[in-house]
């Protein structure tokens, strides 16, 4: 066979791609590297509990962290927010998993130049004035090379072969994790969780989408001087492939680093207070959150200003379950059952007004996480708690969950409950030390649901997502 005639088989092989949703084989292949050894471990911590064999949690999550830590994303992904819903996981497991990171090897240039033809055609690098062949940074699901055009520098994420393959596997895995964690451990009904991080695994494989929640971040932080968001470029946009404007900033744990070294506190506020609004303008005034405050999706700024890098984990609240945030906070402000079981009962937890032991479980997670908003004083997003602080309510709220049956978090609560932590976790990096109290209530103050609704509305039709809200 010829060169020319491998070429062309590559090249065949890699426009096979545009049916890889249903691609068996890739399915299989991923269902052989993960299933083997997340099947056994998954065998031995039901055996500990049916059986009452002996299990060191610690060395078997370890171990768990190990199987899954080569995987390109997808199932990593979930696993790691997975890490932060109270409970979903024991908390050995849920300690290790936090500390994935992706490790897939980076696509050669012989590879890459095959993908880009396959997304843009042949002659695609003359659409540029130039291209990177080495990748310049790793996403979850693909790599990003530097590209310029026009005079402008610009970044091309390009995803992984297979990913929607894995996908799908992977959902399929982390229904069996589910599935045996239920047999043994029945104090979080984990269904609707199911649900939403399938869901949204899905729509992070389609770059287009994402181009698409760029601009709705573009459009809804317009205001905000302190955040910037790339613009997106559709002409050499497809569901594989994003291109984007480059942004210039320092990963946020160096410019945290240097900021403690030179005891510069004011920069180290300045930096949380833009995180702050980077996540809770678009929440509060339009019913959107970013699903994945991970420390490798932002970057800072020369002036302090923070650069949102990611969009592919995107959630839409019904306005209700905005009203039901704010409404959770003025119950405990008030010290008010009848507000905290309204904002229960909106946020899709069922019952809840004739289950007063339920709705205490629940505010134990609840005023732990509000506990910053609500004391009008400087402080650390921790207060005065210690880092066990978490891990002892997350366990109060276990052992009461167990008592009273389990308990169901509606598919809405899942990234709503990640983000906060997330975001709190950046906080905590930053050693921000800012009154929540009052920067809460100047984001919040004049809530309307129905002047939300309208902007969320009119927002999502401007730039081309759906307005059904799952």
């Amino acid at each position: 066979m010829s060169e020319h005639d491998t070429t062309d088989e590559a090249e065949r092989n890699e426009r096979g791609y545009g049916d890889e949703d249903a691609r068996l084989s890739g399915r299989v292949r991923r269902f052989a590297q993960v299933g083997g050894e997340v099947g056994w471990l998954a065998a031995q911590l039901a055996g500990s509990r049916v059986f009452g064999t002996r299990l060191d949690r610690g060395r078997h999550s370890q171990q768990l962290k190990t199987a899954l830590g080569g995987l390109k994303g997808p199932l990593m992904k979930a696993a790691q927010i997975l890490a932060t819903i109270p409970e979903a996981l024991p908390r050995e497991y849920a300690e290790e998993l936090r500390q994935l990171q992706s490790n897939a090897p980076p696509m050669g240039w012989p590879f890459v130049r095959r993908r880009m033809r396959t997304e843009l055609g042949a002659g695609w690098e003359k659409r540029f004035d130039s291209f990177g062949r080495e990748a310049a940074a790793a996403a979850s699901l693909g790599q990003v090379h530097r590209a310029e055009k026009d005079g402008r520098t610009l970044a091309c994420k390009l995803q992984y072969p297979d990913m929607a393959s894995a996908v799908e596997a992977d959902v399929q895995q982390l229904r069996l994790a589910f599935s045996v964690y239920r047999q043994y451990d029945r104090a979080i009904d984990t269904s609707d969780i199911y649900a939403e991080l399938t869901a949204r695994l899905r729509e992070e494989l389609d770059y287009e989408r994402e181009a698409k929640h760029m601009a709705l971040y573009r459009l809804m932080l317009a205001e905000e001087p302190g955040v910037t968001v790339p613009e997106p470029l559709p002409d050499l946009t497809t569901r594989r492939l994003l291109t984007m404007t480059w942004l210039d900033g320092e990963p946020l744990l160096d410019a945290a680093a240097r900021a403690k070294q030179e005891d510069d506190q004011e920069r180290r506020n300045e930096i949380a207070l833009n995180m702050f609004r980077a996540w809770y303008v678009p929440f509060y005034y339009y019913g959107v959150i970013h699903g994945d405050p991970h420390l490798g999706n932002y970057s800072v700024r020369a002036d302090g200003g923070v650069n949102l890098l990611d969009f592919g984990c995107i959630r839409v609240f019904r306005p209700g379950f905005v009203r039901g945030v704010i409404e959770l906070y003025q119950a405990f402000e008030q010290d008010s059952d009848e507000l905290a079981i309204r904002a229960y009962e909106s946020w899709g937890f069922e019952g809840i007004a004739d289950k007063p032991d339920l709705m205490q479980a629940l505010n134990i997670w609840a005023r732990f996480l509000y506990k910053p908003l609500l004391e009008d004083r400087i402080q650390s997003i921790m207060g005065e708690r210690n880092s066990e602080a978490g891990a002892e309510a997350v366990g109060q709220v276990h052992k009461e969950l167990k008592r009273l049956g389990g308990v169901k978090p509606p598919r809405e609560f899942v990234l709503m409950d990640r983000a906060a932590i997330g975001l709190g976790s950046v906080f905590l990096h930053l050693d921000a030390r800012i009154n929540w109290h009052r920067v809460f209530n100047e984001l919040t103050a004049g809530f309307d649901a129905e002047a939300l609704a309208k902007r969320q509305k009119q927002a999502l039709k401007k730039v081309g997502l759906p307005e059904e809200i799952p």
